[in-house]
């Protein structure tokens, strides 16, 4: 039987976590002077000279009730990141155990294991972007104890096979974390599902993408009720501030307009798509369940500037394994959309005058 308690470091497994003034008292009183708060107000106004509840309490209820889990199995953090981050200090014992990732994936895996110093190894997604299960079984031993599969992928769009996850799962002997992050746009479901049935399991997804709060930093982690209670006891005692949560809330709390944006995008996404498969400077549009698509251009490099200098700005990715010639684009808004095809329309323009005139030459 997995116990993510004895996967843990030793110094985690001891640690006595700090109890803060809220964590100690969680009911509701007349008078508050137990935290050394400012008791005279704040400037914002909007009860912020009070210290937020620790552990998200309002807004768990709420995810739980969206996700179908109960509040034990979420983790509430300052955005996915400090949860990649937290599953490093809480799992890897420094220049002992190792991460496994899979590129071109998202970027923050290998620097939190650097700042962690961790070691990582690497195997690179197939040709279609998806895993290569025979090598990753292969390097999989029991010093690998975090296992990184960002679905739907970044900066690829697409999401891995659901049944090459379970074989993953089934095989990896520490924790196999499934970041979701783009999850909304997909037509594939979540698998946090699956958390019954693997403990070793870790769902990441964000309040950043679909549901327009990339600014309030607010972060999910779905796991074992085990895994969640050791994230709690590392993480810092007020790490999600009040107004985050207070956004978060409202959000769930009236999700039509999500909804709405969501369809709008899938939409966008659809007609770019079309649109930047016509262009004759583009070698391929990759299939994208997410809210961009990684475009491959004949030269990438002069799309790129060529679009900074109409102030539209795209990722470069064709340094990335797998993205050579590669750019991201986000889907925007209807009015951004049309500017980036209207420079493209015109960049194609320049690019056939130019090869005429050479020819004629």
């Amino acid at each position: 039987m997995f116990d993510p308690i004895v996967l843990a470091r030793r110094n985690i497994q001891k640690l006595r976590p700090y109890s803060s003034a809220r964590h100690e008292f969680a009911g509701t009183a007349d008078v508050y002077i137990d935290a050394n708060e400012n008791s005279m107000g704040s400037p914002a106004g909007g009860g912020l000279n009070r210290y937020p509840d620790p552990l998200q309490s309002d807004l768990k209820k709420l995810v739980a009730t969206a996700k179908g889990l109960s509040a034990d199995r979420i983790f509430v953090g300052n955005g996915s990141d400090e949860a990649i981050d937290l599953l490093f200090r809480v799992f890897c014992e420094p220049r002992r155990d190792r991460a496994l990732i899979f590129p071109p994936t998202y970027g923050m895996y290998k620097v939190a294991a650097a700042i962690n110093d961790v070691a990582v190894d690497e195997v690179f997604l197939t040709s279609e972007f998806q895993l290569d299960l025979p090598n990753i079984i292969d390097r999989l031993n029991a010093e690998t104890k975090l296992v990184f599969i960002c679905s739907p992928n970044n900066p690829t769009g697409n999401s891995i096979r659901r049944d090459d996850i379970v074989t993953v799962l089934q095989r990896a002997e520490g924790l196999v974390i499934v970041d979701e992050a783009y999850v909304d746009f997909s037509v594939f479901p979540s698998v946090t599902r699956l958390i019954d049935e693997y403990p070793n399991l870790v769902v990441l997804q964000t309040f950043s993408k679909a549901w327009g709060l990339a600014g309030a930093r607010v972060g999910l982690a779905f796991a074992d009720e085990r895994v969640i209670s050791l994230l709690n006891r590392v993480k810092p005692p007020y790490n999600v501030s009040r107004p985050a949560q207070n956004v978060a809330i409202d959000a769930l709390s009236e999700p039509s307009n999500i909804d709405k944006w969501k369809e709008e995008i899938l939409t966008e996404r659809k007609a770019l798509k079309a649109f930047l498969g016509q262009l004759t400077f583009v070698l391929a549009v990759y299939p994208s369940d997410a809210n961009f698509l990684l475009v491959k251009f004949t030269d990438a490099a002069v799309v790129y500037r060529f679009l900074l200098d109409r102030r539209i700005v795209v990722r470069d990715r064709r340094s990335e394994p797998l993205c050579e010639g590669c750019l991201r684009i986000t889907v925007g808004t209807r009015h951004e959309n049309l500017l980036l095809m209207n420079s493209l329309t015109e960049f194609a323009g320049r690019t056939n005058d130019a090869a005429a005139s050479k020819f004629q030459q």
